[in-house]
């Protein structure tokens, strides 16, 4: 199993490796970017590490 990357949307390495050859970058940082400032990052309660 993958390392969960993103907390917040379950984002893993796998994830992250299978955007980069579909799209020829990572589009998930953009992603996750978008759902942060529409409020939707909650990094501090699901992350084990807090941030």
């Amino acid at each position: 199993m993958s390392e969960l990357v993103c907390y917040c949307f379950g984002y893993t390495s796998d994830d992250i490796e299978q955007d980069v050859i579909q799209n020829g970058k990572s589009t998930i940082f953009e992603r996750i970017m978008n759902e942060k400032k529409a409020g939707g990052c909650q990094c501090a309660e699901k992350n084990p590490k807090g941030r």
